[in-house]
């Protein structure tokens, strides 16, 4: 063997290691970007149980309090606005619209003791309190995942991997205006 071929033989074997290596880095980050849309696809499993609930709780509402219409058009308008948002950041600021028409159609429950003591209205409530959690946990399960895939493809060794095959950062689902930061208030 002589040194032209030893030299060959290293440089391969330098390429092949280079390149398993480059092939690690994508397959870490492409599971990584796996993950994010896993948990976008659990955050609108819930968004779309919160959607499917509203009609029902405007409905009971609606028999109890049918002059509170501007609260009712609120969250029906806010209900169809989240439904045809696109993109993260959209989507954020079109719920937390909603959550905030949500929590006025929940106070009027104070004014109606009828309602109030309504078997269908309580079960919607709870139905709807569960599903707001559920989407606080989803949302925050989606914003480490892309937390994640943002830190790896933006750090040294993924961000050349990132560079070379196309990936983009990922948007965190945030809620913009600090009120609609709260929950509705469900109260008893």
């Amino acid at each position: 063997m002589g040194p032209m071929t030893i030299a060959a033989l290293a440089f391969s074997g330098l390429f092949v290691l280079i390149l398993l290596w480059m092939i690690a880095l994508f397959n870490g980050i492409k599971r990584k970007e796996i993950e994010c849309d896993q948990a976008w696809s659990d955050i609108d499993v819930q968004l779309k149980r919160r959607y499917d609930l509203i009609p029902n709780l405007v409905s009971t509402v609606k028999g109890y309090a049918s002059h509170e219409k501007e609260t009712l058009e609120q969250v029906i308008s806010a209900r169809a606005a989240a439904i045809d948002s696109t993109g993260i950041a959209a989507q954020g600021k079109a719920e937390g619209e909603l959550s905030q028409a949500l929590g006025r159609l929940m106070m009027l429950s104070e004014s109606y003791p009828d309602l109030k003591a309504n078997q269908n209205f309580l079960q919607l409530q709870e139905e709807l309190t569960s599903t707001e959690n559920k989407i606080g946990f989803s949302r925050q399960h989606y914003n480490g995942s892309a937390a994640q895939y943002n830190t790896a493809i933006q750090t040294f060794p993924g961000v050349i991997v990132a560079s070379l095959m196309g990936f983009g950062d990922r948007e965190y689902f945030e809620i913009e205006v600090p009120e609609q930061r709260e929950a509705p208030k469900v109260e008893f």
